[in-house]
């Protein structure tokens, strides 16, 4: 699956190739397919499965729109991981948990960064809602690539000890 995945993704790179590496490019294309996902589970939750005014989910209480985000969470979080860990970051050497656990730091500081900055655009600089989604999205997006580059599924260096030759 992971080479059929990769063939799809490069047999659209080429047009791509001299504006970008074709790392960015698989990370470009995986995440617009999880964010089309994403959304799409969430308008199908909140049209289809959570109709009434409150979700009851066993002793929780929630508002449809916050069912339906934690409903798409649930398959969109993981799938970003697989695409992430096996698409695009593939060079990684750290242990599969480790990443995990990294990779749901970023993802929950990414949605703490998408409501910052959004309540500022709109509150305190008094931008139209889209346009700080737009520039939202941008500063977001950027951080999230980096972090993932250099924190989540970074590689790590092997350090070698010099060993000394005997004296013949």
């Amino acid at each position: 699956m992971r080479g059929l995945l990769l063939n799809v993704i490069d047999f659209f790179y080429p047009p791509f190739r001299s504006i970008m590496p074709l790392q960015t490019f698989r990370y470009a294309a995986c995440g617009s397919f999880n964010t089309v996902l994403d959304i799409t589970l969430y308008v199908i939750s909140i049209n289809f499965w959570f109709t009434e005014p409150v979700v009851h989910l066993g002793p929780i209480a929630l508002k449809p729109h916050i069912a339906a985000f934690l409903a798409a969470f649930c398959v969109s979080f993981p799938v970003g991981f697989y695409f992430s860990r096996y698409l695009v970051f593939t060079e990684s050497n750290l242990r599969g948990r480790i990443q995990l656990v990294r990779y749901f730091v970023l993802v929950l500081a990414c949605i703490g960064l998408n409501y910052i900055f959004i309540k500022f655009f709109v509150e305190q600089m008094q931008l139209l809602p889209v346009l700080a989604k737009i520039l939202t999205t941008v500063i977001v997006v950027t951080f999230s690539y980096l972090s993932q580059k250099h924190f989540t599924f970074k590689v790590k260096t092997i350090k070698l000890h010099h060993l000394e030759k005997p004296d013949l």
